[in-house]
C-alpha cells in the first residue's frame, strides 16, 4: 500500500462525501478506491468512515485523521513548490478573517484575486470563532491588534483607529462627556470575549488607561454590539471604518476624540513553517495591496510609533475585532514592505462581527 497516495484518496473520499466522487477526481476506478481505504482501516486498525446505502460519514478517528492528511499533504505540496523554477501559486488555501474586514474588505473584491491566481482553491473562513492557526490548518489570517511574541509570523498592511460613538438619541438623554472622568455619569454597551469584558481605553498625556463604566448590557457579536450603540442603548468604541458611514449619516457621533485610544495595526499572520510558499505570499501580497487602497485603512494616518508603544505594555482580553499584546517593531517605516515583521503570539482570532457599511477606495 502506498501511504501517501491513501492518505490522498482517503481526503478525495472525504471531500466528495463519496467514493466515486474521489474516484472520479483522481481519475481511478471506483473498486480501486474502496481497496485503498479498506487497506488503510486495516493498517491503522481503526475505521474512518462509516458506510451506508445511501450516504458516506467520517468517524471521530476519521475526522482526526483527516485533519493530520490535509496537514501532511499540504507541506508535501509545499515543499514540493519551493523547488520548482516557475512557482506558480496553486493549491488550497485556508485563510482566516475578522467578520467586518472580511465583509468589508476582501470579499467585495475576490473576483479579482481569483482572475489573479485561478489556480488556487481559496476557503475564506470569516467571523468571531477563535482559530489556532496550526491546529486548524489554516495557512494565514488577518488579525486587527497587537500581537504577542511566538511563532507566527506578521506583515502590517494597514491600520484603524477605534472611536467612542453614540447615538444622537442617547447625546440628548445623557448629554456628551467632554473628559474621561465624565464617563462615571454614562452608560456603556460592553463588548466581551471569550468571556471577558473588555474595557474602553483612552489616551490621556498620552498614557493609555482603560475606563469601567456603568453597564447594563454586553453583547459578544460585533454586529449586536454596533447595534446596541445605533439604538441609543449606551456608548459603544467600535473600529472607525465602522463607524465612519454610520458617522457621517448623522446615526452616530464620535465623543471624546482628543482621547482617541492609539491605532491598531492590521496584519497578515502565518505559520513560521509555512515558509512563504507561492499561494501564500499571493494572499499576503494581494491583502497588502487591497489595504493600501483603502482610505481608512492608509497606514499613513496612523499615530506615531511611541502612542503605539504606550499600548504595546498593556495586556488585557480583545477588542472587538482585535487581539491583545505587543507588537514587535511596529514603529518601523519598512515594516509595510517586509514580509517578517516579528513572530507573534496569540494564534487565536477574537474578531467582532460589526454590521455592513461601504469602505472608501482609491483609484
Amino acid at each position: 500500500m502506498d501511504k501517501l497516495q491513501a492518505m490522498l484518496v482517503f481526503t478525495k473520499v472525504v471531500d466528495t462525501k463519496s467514493f466515486a466522487g474521489a474516484a472520479d477526481t483522481l481519475s481511478m476506478n471506483r473498486s480501486s478506491v474502496t481497496t485503498l481505504i479498506q487497506q488503510l482501516e486495516a493498517y491503522l486498525k481503526v475505521r474512518l468512515l462509516n458506510r451506508t446505502t445511501r450516504r458516506i460519514s467520517v468517524t471521530p478517528d476519521g475526522a482526526s485523521y483527516y485533519e493530520r492528511c490535509v496537514r501532511v499533504l499540504a507541506e508535501i505540496e509545499e515543499t514540493e513548490s519551493s523547488f520548482s523554477t516557475i512557482s506558480i501559486p496553486r493549491g488550497k488555501l485556508k485563510v482566516d478573517v475578522p467578520g467586518s474586514l472580511g465583509r468589508l474588505m476582501l470579499v467585495p473584491e475576490l473576483h479579482d484575486f481569483h482572475f489573479r491566481f485561478p489556480d488556487i482553491e481559496l476557503m475564506l473562513g470569516v467571523g468571531d470563532r477563535p482559530v489556532d492557526l496550526v491546529q486548524d490548518s489554516v495557512d494565514c489570517a488577518i488579525r486587527i491588534g497587537p500581537l504577542q511574541d511566538s511563532t507566527l509570523v506578521a506583515r502590517r498592511i494597514g491600520a484603524t483607529a477605534f472611536v467612542t460613538v453614540a447615538s444622537p438619541a442617547y447625546l440628548r438623554k445623557y448629554g456628551a462627556p467632554l473628559s474621561v472622568d465624565d464617563l462615571e455619569r454614562h452608560v456603556a454597551v460592553n463588548y466581551f470575549s471569550n468571556g471577558r469584558i473588555v474595557l474602553m481605553d483612552f489616551l490621556v498625556d498620552d498614557e493609555a488607561i482603560e475606563v469601567r463604566m456603568p453597564s447594563h448590557l454586553a453583547a459578544n457579536d460585533g454586529d449586536a454590539y454596533l447595534q446596541c450603540g445605533l439604538r441609543g442603548l449606551g456608548l459603544i468604541q467600535v473600529p472607525h471604518f465602522l463607524a465612519h458611514p454610520h458617522i457621517e449619516a448623522g446615526e452616530l457621533i464620535e465623543v471624546l476624540a482628543p482621547f482617541r485610544p492609539a491605532p491598531y495595526p492590521i496584519s497578515v499572520v502565518y505559520p513560521q513553517n509555512r515558509h512563504l510558499s507561492p499561494k501564500v505570499r499571493a494572499f499576503v501580497d494581494w491583502s497588502a495591496e487591497l489595504a493600501g487602497k483603502c482610505d481608512l485603512l492608509n497606514i499613513d494616518n496612523v499615530r506615531p510609533a511611541a502612542l503605539m508603544q504606550a499600548r504595546g505594555k498593556r495586556h488585557g482580553a480583545a477588542r472587538p475585532d482585535a487581539e491583545g499584546g505587543a507588537l514587535a517593531d511596529l514603529g518601523r517605516d519598512d515594516d509595510a514592505q517586509n514580509d517578517e515583521v516579528g513572530h507573534l503570539a496569540s494564534d487565536t482570532h477574537h474578531g467582532g462581527r460589526f454590521g455592513n457599511s461601504e469602505l472608501s477606495y482609491r483609484e
